[in-house]
């Protein structure tokens, strides 16, 4: 039976921070800046998107090989120089000066902000806590729903004030002046590694701690990859291409965008509540519950020329994606323990986030081939449904592996 420290708050507030700082390389921020860099750099839609694409499948190799140290190192160091990394690249995104340059400096926003950070996040509160994992989780993963509320707008701003490069300069800075320091901060109390670390009081069953190579040979994790990814494709697809689709609609961008705060705020909302459910009924037996809503806001999409198609999209979109982020972060550590967390998680993570790389590209193809927003959107609603009942088919293997 494992000795279990008390975690201290501050653990959560650094892998919060941790999530928000990490809106520096997730799309909803790169995006804005998708007609100055096509601009200024000379590249098409098709060779900005074919840059972006060739980035987060070279993100998602590299955490893969990378992911594994979480379990070998403090998350506090690791943070601090994936941190620095990401600023470096906010820096070189500031000064770059040919189209060739941006597919590294993308690859470098992508692998330390939408990858490693959030990587490291989840991974530390899935390790820290036990008891409270599903909480814990809820209020780490809502640094995501703040960040994508507050970064676009402001960003919006400070270009119109003082242009691109230069919101791109002061993202280094505010990354390095006070992201670091704070996470530094925040960490100072972070337990070993391989310390197991609980906030409830009792002992804890011990339990099978899974290595990597076990978990690769178990069908079954791919089998609940097929159906988790959903979202990684489908919400990347739609928030990409959403000026193909206010286009198409008749709508207008500000419309669309306008109503994204409502999106963060019910993610918000949605990863809370699904923290207590988590604690509740575990993470296992709510997986096939979190796409449906998905389902039913593309399915609005395709089907309605309404401008209040949006705020319902954005309502039951944010439904899967608050719930998912919750659920998601505390699957892997139920069903494989904590041990090699780092190592495992990585290998779910990379996956998805190759699938998310897939979409601008695949979905831009099917567009100049001729075949409509609305008609793939219908696949994605089929896929979203067939994945669900997949899930819970796999709800009675799923129970048998965590009690292991």
């Amino acid at each position: 039976m494992n000795e279990r420290i008390r975690a201290p708050a501050s653990l959560v507030g650094a892998a919060f921070l941790m999530m928000m700082s990490s809106g520096f390389g997730q799309t909803y921020f790169i995006a804005i800046f998708a007609p100055w860099l096509k601009a200024d750099l000379g590249l098409s839609d098709g060779g900005f998107g074919g840059f972006y694409t060739l980035a987060n499948v070279a993100s998602a190799g590299a955490l893969m090989w990378a992911g594994r140290f979480a379990d070998r190192f403090r998350i506090r160091w690791l943070a601090v120089a994936t941190l620095i990394c990401l600023a470096l690249a906010c820096a070189a995104m500031a000064g770059v000066s040919k189209g060739w340059l941006l597919l590294p400096i993308l690859f470098g926003l992508r692998l330390f902000g939408q990858s490693s950070l959030v990587h490291l996040a989840l991974t530390g509160v899935g390790r820290w806590y036990a008891r409270r994992r599903g909480r814990m989780m809820s209020l780490a993963v809502l640094g995501h729903p703040v960040g994508e509320a507050m970064m676009p707008v402001t960003a919006v701003m400070l270009i119109s004030v003082v242009g691109w490069r230069q919101t791109w300069l002061i993202g280094a800075a505010v990354l390095c002046l006070i992201s670091v320091p704070l996470v530094l901060f925040l960490l100072r109390k972070e337990p070993p590694h391989d310390q197991a670390v609980d906030t409830g009081g009792g002992p804890l069953a011990p339990r099978r701690e899974w290595t990597r190579a076990e978990v690769l040979r178990t069908p079954v994790f791919f089998a609940v990859l097929l159906g988790i990814v959903a979202p990684a494709f489908v919400m990347t697809a739609v928030f990409f291409h959403q000026a193909y689709l206010v286009e198409t609609k008749g709508w207008t961008l500000a419309w669309f965008v306008g109503w994204l705060p409502v999106y963060a705020g019910t993610s918000v909302l949605t990863a809370l509540l699904t923290g207590w459910l988590v604690d509740r009924f575990h993470a296992r037996q709510l997986l096939p519950l979190f796409l449906l809503p998905m389902a039913a806001a593309v399915l609005v999409l395709a089907l309605s020329r309404s401008p209040y198609a949006v705020p319902v999209f954005v309502v039951l979109g944010a439904l899967t994606t608050g719930s998912g982020s919750t659920l998601l972060g505390a699957l892997w550590a139920e069903l494989f323990g904590t041990r090699n967390l780092g190592a495992i998680r990585s290998v779910a993570f990379s996956i998805q986030v190759f699938i998310s790389a897939l979409a601008p590209g695949l979905i831009g193809i099917l567009l100049d081939l001729g075949v409509r927003l609305e008609h793939q959107y219908m696949v994605m609603v089929a896929y979203t449904i067939l994945a669900s009942l997949w899930l819970k088919l796999l709800v009675p293997r799923l129970h048998r592996l965590a009690r292991a």
